[in-house]
């Protein structure tokens, strides 16, 4: 089987741009959507949105690798990195990396590309990885790299990167055509096609040991933010994360030619989506921080914890909502105390209640944004 760096048009992707002429002018409608939603959250709360917006970023594009973080590390280890205060608890290495890493792309979007940006990158992620001969540069060894799955006797290959040794090349082309295409450079691209033909030019590549798709996806957010001329804090891999079956197929679909158009609209489509998750994210934010003002002092520890519990689901709450039983398991508290609880945060407005009997489910009683 041949793959697309094995194709004699490699790298020359190809795609039908007028098909996307659409979806590009709805990214940029979307961005001032966006930069408007931002607008409603007061300047005491754009910090702590922006470590939530990160940190649910972070541990999202881990999690589609397989690596599970702790999100009050990642959160502790942003606020440090912002010079938003200190905290002393001991952040453990992946946490602390992946924190570093999105820092870094925030704060140094509009810089153009370099080997020396992924290498700190790729230390950040890697620094205390085992196992990983060649830490903050390109990988070295002979043997082919490969994306597989299934059992050892049973190996199904999704893809074979071009071999070690083309890295040095590979590479150098790879950060002149990132430049090359960014606004103002010698080629520009529109933003949804630059975003996408970055990600699946740089996993294609696959060009480190470990850690291609997480400096991948980044890549692509540090594209995004380029033409738009400011931090996009995009919620993409916490899109990508939610359908990761799809995000994988349509790079599988994608990764035998040079011609890229079903590639490209699967990317647009879920930078769209990422985009109205973002505003939804924002606007949820929002009704979070309204909701505690208007139950300052009126809650019980227990109350607060569960709130507090229920909120940290996002947007997307709690599967079939928040159930006695639940609330039971959260507090750690009787059934007769948690009808009361729960009755008192109804008739307190800080949750809407639906069902009956064994089928009651309380859900946070805040307004959404319909899309």
């Amino acid at each position: 089987m041949a793959w697309n760096w094995q194709q004699p048009d490699w790298p020359e992707f190809t795609y039908d741009g007028k098909g996307l002429a659409a979806a590009e002018r709805q990214f940029l409608v979307d961005s001032g959507e966006c930069v408007g939603a931002f607008k409603h959250v007061g300047p005491d709360d754009r910090n702590t949105l922006k470590i939530e917006l990160i940190s649910d970023e972070a541990v999202k594009t881990s999690a589609i690798e397989g690596e599970i973080l702790d999100r009050d590390s990642v959160q502790s280890s942003l606020r440090v990195q912002f010079g938003l205060g200190r905290d002393e608890r001991e952040i453990p290495a992946a946490e602390r990396g992946i924190a570093e890493m999105m820092v870094s792309l925030y704060e140094s979007y509009a810089a153009p590309l370099t080997h020396e940006t992924m290498f700190t990158w790729h230390t950040m992620l890697m620094g205390n990885a085992r196992g990983i001969r060649v830490t903050g540069g390109y990988r070295t060894h002979a043997d082919p790299m490969q994306v597989v799955s299934g059992p050892v006797h049973r190996r199904k290959v999704h893809f074979e990167a071009p071999p070690s040794d083309r890295m040095p090349v590979e590479m150098d082309r790879f950060v002149a055509f990132f430049n090359d295409s960014a606004p103002g450079g010698k080629h520009p691209i529109p933003p949804l096609a630059r975003a996408g033909m970055v990600h699946l030019y740089f996993v294609s590549i696959h060009p480190f040991e470990d850690g291609n798709g997480r400096i991948g996806r980044a890549l692509s957010e540090k594209s995004l933010a380029q033409n738009l001329g400011q931090p996009s804090l995009i919620a993409l891999a916490y899109t990508i994360e939610r359908a990761r079956a799809a995000y994988y197929a349509a790079l599988e679909r994608n990764n035998k030619d040079n011609e890229i158009t079903d590639w490209l609209w699967y990317f647009a489509g879920t930078v769209l989506q990422a985009q109205r998750n973002t505003i939804r994210r924002v606007d949820f934010y929002v009704a979070k921080a309204k909701l505690y003002e208007k139950l300052r002092g009126q809650l019980n520890d227990r109350q607060d914890k569960v709130i507090a519990r229920v909120f940290r689901e996002s947007i997307d709450g709690f599967k079939g909502g928040l159930s006695a039983e639940k609330y039971i398991a959260i507090a750690k508290t009787s059934r007769a105390t948690a009808t009361r609880d729960l009755q008192a945060l109804v008739a307190k407005g800080a949750l809407t209640r639906t069902g009956e009997l064994r089928h009651t489910r309380y859900w946070l009683n805040i307004a959404e944004r319909s899309e």
